[in-house]
């Protein structure tokens, strides 16, 4: 069996940069200073500016002339807009993914959906919610369109963070269970216009939390 190529160095230091950036545990505008990461992983200064390289593909983190690199900011703008590209690649991914979604594949979504409703936090709730989304789109077969989404998806997933690290109320995600009852019906177009929807949908902004629950995107 063949080996799986091992993760480089700069893969590696972008990926947990990118961890601690959605999580919030490095927040917005702060500075990301080479010879402090690079001290940190024992590396040089390469594979730190090749990683910076990736958190600023992924819209994570912003170059400024002079200035060195910060965490971007993220307002409701930048919310609604990535809210729409997910609304277009999710759509797209789905509607190559439907002929080969098997019951296994879609029983695998309705478990993800269940473990949600048990999430205790914020945290497993968003793992849970992305491994419904993986499930029913990693089957199109298309990788670079499968890591834009994913790359999307960690912007989503600041956005909750940052607005509901605190308090949380586990959702039943009835949207979930509606995507996969059209599935399972073979209505794919049902499918497509409901998960559109349930990812365009953007809640009010952190600190205006309405009475029933959070305002998340998903």
């Amino acid at each position: 069996m063949p080996q799986m190529p091992s993760e480089s160095l700069a893969a590696r230091i972008g990926r947990q940069l990118a961890s601690r950036i959605v999580s919030g545990e490095i927040p917005p505008g702060a500075r990301l200073r080479q010879d402090h990461i690079a001290t940190e992983f024992g590396s040089s200064h390469v594979p730190v500016r090749e990683a910076f390289r990736q958190l600023e593909a992924q819209g994570l983190v912003e170059s400024l002339p002079r200035r060195g690199v910060r965490v971007a900011a993220f307002g409701l703008e930048e919310v609604r807009e990535v809210a729409q590209m997910r609304g277009a690649l999710e759509v797209l991914a789905l509607r190559n993914a439907a002929p080969h979604l098997t019951p296994a594949i879609l029983d695998e979504a309705e478990e993800a959906t269940r473990a949600g409703d048990r999430a205790r936090d914020v945290q497993n709730w968003d793992a849970a919610n992305r491994r419904f989304h993986r499930s029913i789109l990693a089957p199109c077969g298309m990788p670079r369109l499968l890591r834009s989404i994913e790359d999307l998806h960690s912007a989503s997933t600041r956005f909750l963070m940052s607005g509901w690290r605190a308090e949380w109320d586990a959702p039943t995600d009835r949207d979930h269970r509606a995507i996969l009852v059209a599935l399972r019906a073979g209505n794919v177009e049902q499918a497509a216009a409901l998960l559109e929807r349930h990812v365009t949908w953007v809640g009010p902004a952190p600190g205006r939390r309405p009475a029933a629950g959070p305002a998340r995107q998903t």
